[in-house]
């Protein structure tokens, strides 16, 4: 489809209209993504100051987790309604108005409605912004395109706890909402006034209330329970397993009335396309052992190492600036070779990066630290711009924001899993280990005694050597399952790759289409 097709095209747009278009649509992303980790340090200073507990605090993320997760797929049929502009739009306005009023909630009941709204309004942006980037670029420079926006999408959840820790204890806890506000209005002033005119009109669609309904009864069963699992024990608690089969019960409904329904809400025939679900299943899956590591590593240095939450922020920086500095270049060989090289070396860099994590110790250094994240900003660079150009390989025009919207709607989805799952494992495993641990080390193991023999010696009582051995066996513990997580993270990783080559090879010089209304 060319530039001059109805609805959304870069024909009517001069250069500078489309780099200043881009920066607004990425700068709009970009606050979208850090809202969806920016809040989860600042829990207990948001649960003490509304006067309840951190358990009920918690609650803060998972009404944001659920609402976006439910309004994610919905974005092919609200471009189709509202049209792309209008909808990206209207949404990225009504996300910096519910961001306000987080900002200005004064219960914690209060809290959850504004961040339910919050989580739901943010829903088309993630998808509607990288449609919209690919839309208002000539076929030339859509890679580009797509490069300004993975570099967005990946650097928000590493930027989100740093700057929600440093506000919430520089200033108050309101301010990591209130950010938004300049954020928002300027990135829909620029938005609407170089983007509104090439919109197409929306047209009715009918509305498909059964499968709305049965989306957000399965999708919000299957969060909560992802989010309180491990607070709860998971299956050892009624409530998770109520949860759970409601989740069940409701995603298979939902497949047999989406799959029947004439007009369904989510366009499932998408899956029929090779590219597009082994694109979307490689993204899933690479996306959520990212995000549990991304979760993990930064655990293991602050509850374990010591590491403030700082100078953990500073172990994780790097990557984002390696994946800055490498992304232009990674666009513009993008035209010129098959993008599956591209997948693999990212899924290269990942696997690498993890294994490399395997290799570390307590006694690390913060260089040693730091070795991996570089090796994980390469693969940073190439991820989303890959896979997305995989996904969307072939497809025309106006289904690009359907596809958009449910391959982010599966990498969400895995996301929370790999939230979950992570700690559970990390503890878990740890447990195991101590256990080992403590049942070879006793009065009859040399190492043991002679670590007590030490401790004694430089004026340790009985009870404070054997706190510091428990200690130093804590430790251990945690660090072995960290490990065992990051070996396990790096092999799946690399058997990714075989998915990628399974995938059909993109013509030499293919841009991804632009998106216009039917």
């Amino acid at each position: 489809m060319s530039g001059q097709a109805e609805g959304v095209g870069f024909s009517g747009l001069t250069r500078a209209e489309r780099t200043i278009a881009a920066f607004a649509v990425a700068l709009g992303t970009f606050m979208q993504v850090l809202d969806t980790t920016i809040a989860n340090v600042s829990i207990p200073v948001i649960a003490g100051n509304l006067g309840v507990s951190a358990d009920q605090g918690t609650w803060v993320i998972t009404s944001f987790v659920v609402a976006n997760g439910v309004s994610v797929p919905l974005t092919g049929w609200l471009t189709q309604r509202f049209g792309l502009v209008r909808t990206y739009v209207g949404a990225l306005v009504l996300f910096t108005l519910a961001s306000f009023l987080c900002g200005m909630a004064w219960s914690l009941p209060s809290l959850i409605v504004f961040r339910v709204m919050q989580g739901f309004f943010s829903g088309p942006l993630v998808p509607g912004s990288q449609a919209l980037l690919l839309s208002v670029f000539p076929p030339q420079r859509r890679t580009m395109a797509l490069s300004i926006w993975s570099i967005t999408t990946l650097l928000a959840p590493i930027a989100g706890p740093l700057l929600g820790g440093y506000l919430s204890d520089n200033y108050s806890w309101p301010w990591i909402f209130l950010i938004n506000l300049p954020v928002g209005a300027l990135s829909a002033f620029f938005c609407w006034r170089h983007l509104a005119k090439l919109d197409a009109p929306g047209r009715k669609v009918r509305v498909d209330y059964v499968g709305v309904a049965l989306l957000v009864v399965w999708v919000g069963a299957l969060q909560i329970m992802l989010d309180k699992g491990r607070d709860a024990d998971w299956f050892a608690s009624p409530m998770i397993i109520i949860l759970a089969i409601v989740s069940v019960l409701g995603f298979i409904s939902f497949l047999i009335w989406e799959l029947t329904e004439d007009h369904p809400i989510v366009d499932l025939t998408l899956f029929r396309l090779r590219n597009f679900w082994l694109g979307s299943l490689v993204q899933a899956l690479g996306y959520g052992i990212f995000f549990a590591n991304l979760v993990l590593f930064p655990l293991w240095l602050q509850t374990q190492l010591n590491y403030t939450a700082t100078w953990a922020g500073f172990v994780a920086a790097p990557a984002g600036i390696v994946a800055v500095l490498l992304t232009p270049f990674v666009g513009k060989g993008m035209g010129r070779i098959d993008i599956r090289w591209f997948a693999t070396l990212s899924l290269f860099a990942f696997g690498a990066s993890y294994l490399m994590r395997a290799e570390l110790t307590g006694e690390a250094s913060f260089g040693q630290f730091v070795l991996p994240v570089l090796v994980q900003g390469i693969a940073l660079a190439t991820f989303f711009i890959s896979t997305v150009s995989i996904i969307l390989q072939g497809l025309p025009g106006p289904r690009v924001a359907a596809a958009s919207g449910l391959s982010s709607f599966m990498r969400t989805i895995a996301g929370s899993f790999a939230a979950a799952m992570v700690t559970t494992f990390w503890d878990r495993r740890a447990a195991l280990y101590q256990t080992r641990l403590v049942e070879h080390s006793g009065v009859s193991d040399p190492a043991f005694r002679s670590a007590l023999d030490h401790l004694h010696a430089i004026g340790f009582s009985q009870s404070q050597a054997l706190a510091l051995v428990s200690r130093s066996v804590g430790l251990q513990a945690y660090a072995k399952s960290a490990i065992d997580f990051f070996w396990i993270s790096g092999w799946v990783v690399f058997l990714l790759i075989l998915l990628v080559w399974v995938t059909r090879p993109r013509v030499v010089g293919y841009a991804p289409p632009p998106v216009a209304a039917d």
